[in-house]
Formats: C-alpha cells, sequence, structure tokens
C-alpha cells in the first residue's frame, strides 16, 4: 500500500507544531501572564499528556476504529487553539490549555500505529516515513518566519490552524488497522502487556530520556542567554537539531534490520549522555551548534528504535496502546519532570551541574538497559 497519506499527515502535523509551539511561551508573555503562570501552563500539559496519549489510543485498539479518534483528537486540538487564541486571563488560559493537551497527546502515538500496520513486514522502513515530519517542521518554520517578523504572532496560529486543517484531511486518508477485539481480550492483553519486564524497561529508558529532553526543550535558550548566546544563534541550534534528524530517520530502517531494536536504543541513550555532558562543559555559546547535532542520533535513533520495540511488544490488537504508553513515558511524564525540576535545579545548581547530573542519570540507564537487554541475553523474560 502506499505511504504517500502516512507521509503527508507527519509532514502537516509537525508543520503545524512548528508554527506555534517554539512561540507558545512568547504569546503567553505577550497576553500578560507572569513567569510562574507560563511555567505552570508550559508543565501541564506534558503532565497532561501522560494520561491522554495512551487513553486515546487505548480507547482506539477498544473499540477498533481508530481513524475515528484520530479525527476526533485532531478536530479536538484544532478547536482547542482557537480557543486559546481568543480567551484572556490565567484560568481560560488554563483551560484551553489541558483542552489542548487533551488532545494531542495520542495524535502521533495513533499514526504510528497506524504505519506500523501499514508496512507490515517491512516495518523497519517507519523511518523513512517519519523522517517526512523533520520536512514538515523545517519547511514550515522557514516558511512561517518572515511572516511572524512582519505581521506578529498572530501568524503562528493562522498557520498552525491551516496546517492542522490539511493535516484532517490528510488523516481521513491514512488506512488504518481493521477487525474487532472484545473488550475483555483489550483487557487482557493490556494486562499482559504491562507485565512484560522488557517493555516496562523500555518505558523506564524513555523516561529518563524524556527528562533530559524536556530540559534541554524549556531551558537551553535560558542557558545559551548566560553565555551570551544571540537569538541568531539559539535558532541556529533549532535548524542544526532538526536538520541532524534527517540522515537517521533514512537510516533507522537499514539500522533496525542490521543491529536490531537493542543496540540502537543503546546508542541512542549513549549520544544523550555524550550531549548532556558536552552541554554541561561546552563554555562558549557557539559550541551549541555541533552539539545540536547530536540530537538525531539520539532522538531520532532512540524514537525510531522504541517504536519498532513497543510494536513487537505489543500483544494482537494492542498496537496503539503500546505507542501511546511509549510516547507518554517520554513526551508526557519524562519532559513534564524534567520542565519542573530542571527549573527548580537550574536555580540551586546552574546549568552546568544540572546538565552533568543528567548526563549521569542517563549513563544509569543506559547501564541499566545494557545489562537488562544486552548482557542477560539468556534470560527471555526481559
Amino acid at each position: 500500500m502506499s505511504t504517500t497519506p502516512p507521509k503527508a499527515v507527519y509532514a502537516l502535523y509537525y508543520g503545524a507544531l512548528a508554527c506555534l509551539v517554539p512561540y507558545m511561551t512568547l504569546y503567553y508573555q505577550q497576553k500578560g501572564l507572569n513567569g510562574v503562570q507560563i511555567g505552570v501552563l508550559a508543565s501541564v500539559i506534558p503532565l497532561v499528556t501522560l494520561a491522554s496519549s495512551p487513553f486515546w489510543s487505548g480507547i482506539g485498539d477498544a473499540t477498533r476504529r481508530h481513524r475515528a479518534v484520530l479525527l476526533l483528537t485532531i478536530a479536538g486540538l484544532w478547536a482547542s487553539v482557537i480557543l486559546l487564541y481568543f480567551v484572556s486571563g490565567f484560568p481560560a488560559m488554563l483551560a484551553a490549555v489541558i483542552l489542548y493537551a487533551i488532545f494531542i497527546g495520542p495524535i502521533a502515538p495513533l499514526v504510528d500505529n497506524a504505519v506500523m500496520a501499514l508496512l507490515g513486514e517491512r516495518r523497519s522502513e517507519y523511518g523513512r516515513v517519519r523522517v517526512w515530519g523533520a520536512f514538515g517542521w523545517g519547511g514550515a518554520a522557514l516558511l512561517l518566519a518572515p511572516m511572524l517578523q512582519r505581521a506578529g504572532l498572530a501568524w503562528a496560529f493562522y498557520g498552525f490552524l491551516v496546517f492542522m486543517a490539511l493535516c484532517f484531511v490528510a488523516a481521513s486518508r491514512l488506512p488504518m488497522a481493521a477487525g474487532e477485539v472484545a473488550r475483555t481480550a483489550y483487557r487482557a492483553g493490556l494486562g499482559r502487556l504491562l507485565a512484560q519486564r522488557r517493555f516496562l524497561l523500555l518505558l523506564f529508558v524513555s523516561l529518563i530520556y524524556g527528562v533530559s529532553l524536556g530540559v534541554l526543550l524549556s531551558y537551553q535558550f535560558l542557558y545559551l542567554e548566560e553565555l551570551g548566546a544571540s537569538r541568531t544563534l539559539m535558532s541556529l541550534t533549532l535548524t542544526a537539531a532538526t536538520l541532524s534528524e534527517v540522515p537517521f530517520w533514512f537510516l533507522s530502517g537499514p539500522l533496525l534490520a542490521r543491529f536490531g531494536p537493542n543496540k540502537l536504543i543503546a546508542f541512542g541513550l549513549l549520544a544523550g549522555v555524550v550531549r548532556l555532558f558536552a552541554m554541561a562543559v561546552m563554555g562558549a555559546p557557539w559550541l551549541a551548534l555541533p552539539i545540536s547535532l547530536l540530537h538525531g542520533p539520539s532522538f531520532a535513533v532512540l524514537w525510531a528504535a522504541g517504536v519498532a520495540d513497543a510494536d513487537m511488544a505489543a500483544p494482537a490488537g494492542l498496537g496503539a496502546t503500546a505507542q501511546g504508553l511509549f510516547a507518554g513515558a517520554m513526551n508526557g511524564l519524562g519532559s513534564a519532570l524534567g520542565g519542573f525540576f530542571g527549573g527548580l535545579a537550574w536555580e540551586a545548581i546552574g546549568f552546568e551541574r544540572l546538565f552533568l547530573i543528567l548526563g549521569w542519570l542517563m549513563t544509569g540507564a543506559l547501564l541499566v538497559f545494557v545489562s537488562a537487554r544486552m548482557v542477560r541475553r539468556a534470560r527471555p523474560a526481559l
């Protein structure tokens, strides 16, 4: 079957996110919110996503109506962003942001599950489809930047709404797994999934990686500002990180076929360790550019291998649930913990020590993973 529909969904979805997500805190500031209020709005999204991602994905698996759930969440996300644009005041904006988080959580896991089902025996080609998300992000960012410069932040919302409306159309043509699974079978399958120590280990390392990712997303620019970086340099670090994903999405298929998910997950964690320690000792702000190139071999490799690993662990009919739990661990709980505790740690010990601690934390996760998955291979339960 053609992979054009999922490629279009990835490109349009991540293009929509590129229009709005990097500018949300600036929008909150423009609406008159203080630092504490902005922090609450930023941290509530991954916390709600932790629950919404597996919740909606589970509904899709239990009812076997994945496309209907996907279209509902895309429409709900579209409506919540309109609400966020028009409301004012912290309570109203908090309600809109919670709705945003409720609907955004399951979109990527549902699409990932659809792609894995569509590819079938060619699951190793997932990265060649997912790379279109990076193309969409980069293209939308370049397209929107001059408009924002001339016309203000309103265009962040306009761009998001246009891209997401097109994403809805593309998603309506996305092939989905068919068939009926009884609710009792779903519950039994969920129990088997959560009883797998192999799958729980995947969630653990995803959580640890998500903590570091949450710190990087929330505080990297503040760290660079302390080091005297310009706004241009800050933007270039995002560009470098996005570009670094592209070759690894393309290579993920051959790499998975040759090395398997275990070695790739370990490699992604190792690249993350190097990135964190490099951030701790970089000193000069320009070094953030080459360090940002480690985003591809860490995030893209870990995500591609994690999607494949979750798909392998999922009992029949629970593919979306497994992907939702994987995404929820990294982008939900992990990102929330990183965003919240990262701010406290930054004020208490500074960024250099914070990144050192994160580097050692991920080193520990890497050692646990290697010990359980690659050293003790004689134990089939892991």
